[in-house]
This record gives C-alpha cells, sequence and structure tokens, in this order.
C-alpha cells in the first residue's frame, strides 16, 4: 500500500525546511508532501488563520488518503495545529502522527510572554533577522542552513498565529488520538515543557528526546528525525501487514 509523509512547517518558516525529510523520502521511494500555510512561504500575502490553516493541512491529508496510508508530521506551530487536527471530533484520514517540537500548551502566562518577545524581536533592526542568522550560522549544519529560511520567513503572519492558538483544546484532542503517535523534542527545546502529560493522554504515543538539540530537531539533526520517519514508516508496515485497519 502507497505511504504519503504530509509535513507541515511551524511559525515563520515554510515548506522549505522539510527538504532534507522530502529528499530522504524521495530517494526510499516514499511520497511526501510539505505544505505552506497561510501567511506564509509562497503564501506570505495570504492572512493566517485556523480555519485557513486546517482547510490547508485537511486537504492535503485527503488528497493523500486517495493514494493509501497518510503519515502526518508537524513541527512547532504545525505540530500543535496538527495534534488539533488529529484529535478533531470528526477523525481525518491519519494513520499515523509524528509532533515535533510541540508538546507545549498555548495558553495562559507562557504564551503572553511569548508574544510578548515575539514583538519585541520585531522591533529590532532588521526585526531581528541579523540576530537570528547569526545563531542558525551557529546552529544547524550545512546540509540544511539554506533550507529553513529558504521560503522567506512571516513576520507579519506571526503574532495573529500565536494569539489563534490560545483556543486550541489539545487536551481534550490528545484524548481522542487513537493512531500511533510520536512526539519528538530536542534536549533543550523551550517547548518541552507538557512532553509528558501529551504522551500519557495518547494510547499509542512515544517520546523521543534528542540529545543536544534545541527546538529545531528537524534541521539541527536532520539525519536523526530522518531514521525516526523511518520508524514511523516501519511501524505503519508493520500494521499494514498484520491487516490493521485505519
Amino acid at each position: 500500500m502507497t505511504t504519503t509523509v504530509v509535513m507541515v512547517h511551524g511559525i515563520r518558516t515554510s515548506a522549505t525546511m522539510w527538504r532534507s525529510q522530502l529528499a530522504h523520502l524521495a530517494a526510499r521511494g516514499v511520497a511526501g508532501v510539505a505544505v505552506d500555510l497561510p501567511g506564509h512561504g509562497t503564501r506570505m500575502a495570504e492572512t493566517f488563520t485556523l480555519e485557513a490553516a486546517w482547510a490547508t493541512i485537511d486537504d492535503a491529508v485527503r488528497t493523500a488518503a486517495r493514494a493509501g496510508e497518510v503519515l502526518l508530521v508537524g513541527h512547532s506551530m504545525g505540530g500543535l495545529l496538527c495534534t488539533a487536527y488529529v484529535g478533531a471530533e470528526d477523525t481525518p484520514p491519519v494513520d499515523a502522527y509524528i509532533g515535533a517540537s510541540c508538546t507545549a500548551l498555548p495558553r495562559g502566562a507562557a504564551l503572553r510572554t511569548y508574544r510578548v518577545l515575539a514583538r519585541g524581536f520585531d522591533r529590532l533592526p532588521g526585526r531581528g533577522f541579523p540576530i537570528a542568522e547569526w545563531v542558525l550560522d551557529r546552529t544547524l549544519p550545512d546540509e540544511t542552513r539554506a533550507d529553513f529560511g529558504a521560503g522567506g520567513y512571516a513576520y507579519d503572519a506571526q503574532d495573529a498565529a500565536l494569539r489563534s492558538l490560545s483556543i486550541l483544546d489539545l487536551l481534550a484532542a490528545l484524548r481522542r488520538i487513537e493512531v500511533p503517535t510520536w512526539f519528538i523534542n530536542g534536549q533543550y527545546d523551550q517547548l518541552r515543557v507538557n512532553e509528558r502529560l501529551f504522551v500519557s493522554l495518547v494510547p499509542h504515543a512515544e517520546l523521543v528526546v534528542v540529545p543536544r538539540t534545541s527546538h529545531l530537531v528537524t534541521a539541527m539533526r536532520p539525519r536523526v528525525f530522518n531514521a525516526l520517519l523511518d520508524v514511523a514508516l516501519a511501524t505503519m508496515a508493520g500494521r499494514a501487514s498484520g491487516g490493521s485497519a485505519r
């Protein structure tokens, strides 16, 4: 059976952040699709809304599901959106799920503080771009360094996207997820704060913490992340050969 991996990027970045994963999947003969959320990448001129973001994810998932099984992968904000999507009351056609760098509840003082910091960073010269580039130059390997920002940075969509996350009921969504699930975090990821809670609420979830890695686990340790994609794909293949249905 054909399996398609659908990937959803985090805030400010775009589908280009998944180039290493797309190349890895292509080398294995596995179909991969990376979407741009509204207000990001090729859709920078659009306004970010939750409804438009979920519509983007749903369209990619349902298109892929027509060909076979679907492994949905989300990073950071994309992971939060995908968690809510996979755990929706109307179960979508997703057969397995990887949520990377997204195990924090986006609400209350923590979210307000993050928004304040993001606004302050945005008021720096060049909207903080020189500082961000300096950090990325020193933390990302050559093989992914150019990919992370190749689609541009969605500064204008940032605050609207962060504000919208506060309405997500992730606790309810997590309890409804019934597919094999992996939560993957870097050791130094600031969004690890609720990782044990997330795993405890999903019956078939596993937690993977990648040592010496930041929030940007997909780009900082691309080969490790690609190996974890292989684990998920092998798990799906094993379930399919055993006769498990979606």
